[in-house]
């Protein structure tokens, strides 16, 4: 009998301390910090709700900073580098690739320069490539991409001013002085050489 009545007092002791505890958890909710820069505090009225906003308009000969990505070919590989086990199990680094020719997201007079600027580092079926491996994470590996073509088309786009008459003249100047300076020296060591050799016709 004493058994079982102490079975029972357990058992109630139990059922209560759980009551007891979740009463004082909706309790510590109820009385929780939250902070005054939290969202719902700066933007009482706002429905704070995430989407995609559409591409910006065109600016005509002006490259807008919209990029589609179903535009590029983006692959991704496995990072090099320090980095631990990390680099060796997640394909983090960023292959980012388009063919320039066929860009008719970008202006026209912008592809042009790219074009001519670019030359060089365009491979031989038309692609330029923007590679990018700057974090451990590849997401942020492909906003580091973006960006790198993003500076890269706008740094295109600055019409630099034609040189004045008088910056002309300095550096025609200094273009003369160099090549004056440069014959001196090369009068001057061919002098030298012809100073050092023996004399072989001279008559004693």
């Amino acid at each position: 009998m004493n058994r079982i009545c102490t079975r029972y007092l357990n058992i109630l002791n139990k059922i209560y301390f759980q009551k007891s505890y979740t009463s004082a958890v909706v309790l510590d909710r109820n009385l929780c910090f939250k902070s005054d820069l939290s969202l719902d505090k700066i933007y009482p009225n706002s429905r704070l709700k995430i989407f995609t906003p559409n591409p910006p308009a065109s600016t005509g000969d002006k490259f807008s900073g919209y990029i589609p990505l179903e535009k590029l070919e983006i692959t991704y590989s496995r990072s090099s580098g320090p980095g631990g086990q990390h680099v060796n199990t997640v394909n983090t680094k960023v292959d980012l690739r388009f063919k320039l020719s066929e860009a008719n997201w970008l202006p026209e007079k912008t592809k042009q320069k790219l074009m001519i600027g670019l030359q060089n580092k365009i491979t031989n079926e038309g692609y330029y490539v923007i590679k990018s491996d700057l974090t451990r994470s590849q997401q942020l590996n492909l906003a580091d991409a973006l960006e790198k073509l993003r500076s890269l088309i706008r740094e295109y786009e600055i019409e630099t001013a034609p040189p004045k008459e008088e910056t002309l003249e300095k550096i025609r100047k200094r273009q003369l002085k160099s090549a004056r300076e440069r014959l001196f020296l090369k009068r001057q060591r061919s002098q030298i050489k012809t100073d050092r050799q023996s004399p072989s016709n001279v008559d004693f």
